[in-house]
């Protein structure tokens, strides 16, 4: 028999999860990636692709149309020849940057600390 479940204190809990909100803004694989890129300023699809090697075109498609649905990306065609689309930061689209910047932050003193310990490891 488990322990009774306890009443939570919270006096009046939000409709919905600020925390759960913005973290639904980055769901999806290279998401925060296609941010961070735009957040320099605008990019085309191939530049996109360039900046980011490993990404699939398919799977880039599917997360520009992702954030520009969410309100995060603007895409803007541009009249050339051949005709092109930029893709840019929305102002919601830059105020998720300093969070982003804020992981890859945490990111980097991980990455540092598991690399030390790795060689304070070796005999």
């Amino acid at each position: 028999m488990g322990l009774p479940l306890r009443k939570n204190k919270v006096e009046t809990p939000p409709p919905t999860c600020p925390l759960t909100e913005c973290m639904a803004m980055l769901r999806g694989a290279w998401a925060p990636n296609v941010l961070w890129y735009l957040s320099a300023g605008s990019r085309r699809f191939g530049e996109l692709r360039h900046d980011i090697p490993r990404i699939s075109a398919r799977v880039l498609t599917a997360r520009l149309r992702e954030l520009e649905a969410k309100g995060l990306v603007t895409r803007n065609v541009v009249a050339s020849s051949p005709p092109s689309v930029e893709y840019a930061l929305t102002d919601l689209g830059h105020e998720l940057i300093p969070a982003i910047k804020a992981i890859v932050h945490v990111g980097m003193r991980l990455k540092s600390q598991g690399t030390s310990k790795r060689k304070a490891a070796t005999p």
